[in-house]
């Protein structure tokens, strides 16, 4: 068994409207609360993290399915959505939704399309941030394929 360790400093100089910064090794920004959860709005969040670790994760996953299919992919795309709901004062990231645009070369048959169907959702599914949030916020797809 392998085990890979990543690792991230956080700094807050502390108060709920503040921002902070973190730092990882490829990844160095400012953070804060959005502007939509009556933050400041400096940098990223923890919304937009939770849905980019989701998405890049998703299509990099995708991507490598595609590969080792050997499909005649022509281009690939993806937009995603988070949805968080407060009730009560309480924030509960909800639902992830991607929607992924996959198109592959004229040349693709009919059982090349049909697999290429299969693994859209097969990579949401083998998605290692899909599986830590499984059972927590609800994953959703919604692909477009040519």
């Amino acid at each position: 068994m392998a085990e890979h360790h990543f690792h991230l400093k956080a700094s807050w100089p502390g108060g709920r409207n503040s921002s902070g910064y973190i730092e990882a090794e490829n990844l160095k920004t400012k953070i804060s609360i959005p502007p939509e959860m009556d933050g400041p709005g400096i940098g990223t969040n923890p919304d937009e993290m939770l849905l980019g670790a989701a998405a890049t994760c998703y299509i990099i996953t995708l991507a490598a399915m595609i590969e080792r299919a050997k499909l005649p992919l022509e281009n690939m795309g993806l937009d995603s959505e988070g949805i968080v709901d407060v009730t009560g004062g309480v924030f509960t990231y909800k639902k992830i939704i991607h929607r992924p645009q996959v198109t592959l070369k004229e040349e693709a048959t009919e059982e090349q399309k049909s697999q290429l169907k299969k693994l859209v959702e097969k990579a949401e599914k083998s998605c290692m941030i899909s599986r830590a949030i499984q059972g927590n916020v609800e994953m959703k797809l919604e692909a477009d394929i040519r």
